[in-house]
C-alpha cells in the first residue's frame, strides 16, 4: 500500500488542522493505520491509531482529547483533526498501516507516508 500524508502548514498556539493520508490499494480495510510524528533531535513517536474497520482508536497521552483520528474506508483515507494545538505539537507527522492489528511502535509499521510538517507557533 502506498501512502501520502499532506495538511501540515503553520498554525498559531490554540488553532487547528486537519491531517490527511491517502492510500492506494483495494484492501485498505484491512490495515491498522497510525500517525506518527517527529521533532528535530527525536525519536519518532506515535500520536495516534485506529483499527481496520474503525471501531478501535488509541491515542498518546499526549494528545489525548486534542486530536481526533477516523478514517474513510470508502475512500481508503485517514484523517488527524489536531485543535488546541502547543508549540511542542511542532513535528513531522507520518502516516502509516499495518496488516490487521493496531500497534503502537514505528518498528511494527509496514508502510509509511512521505510526511507533512506541522509548525504551531506560540
Amino acid at each position: 500500500v502506498q501512502l501520502q500524508a499532506s495538511g501540515g502548514g503553520l498554525v498559531q498556539a490554540g488553532g487547528s488542522l486537519r491531517l490527511s493520508c491517502a492510500a492506494s490499494g483495494r484492501t485498505f480495510r484491512t490495515y491498522a493505520m497510525g500517525w506518527f510524528r517527529q521533532a528535530p533531535g527525536k525519536e519518532r513517536e506515535f500520536v495516534a491509531g485506529i483499527s481496520g474497520n474503525g471501531g478501535s482508536t488509541y491515542y498518546a497521552d499526549s494528545v489525548k482529547g486534542r486530536f481526533t483520528i477516523s478514517r474513510d474506508n470508502a475512500n481508503s483515507a485517514v484523517y488527524l483533526q489536531m485543535d488546541n494545538l502547543k508549540p511542542e505539537d511542532t513535528a513531522v507527522y507520518y502516516c502509516a498501516a499495518r496488516a490487521f492489528v493496531l500497534a503502537l511502535e514505528p518498528t511494527e509499521y509496514n508502510y509509511w507516508g512521505q510526511g507533512t510538517l506541522v509548525t504551531v507557533s506560540s
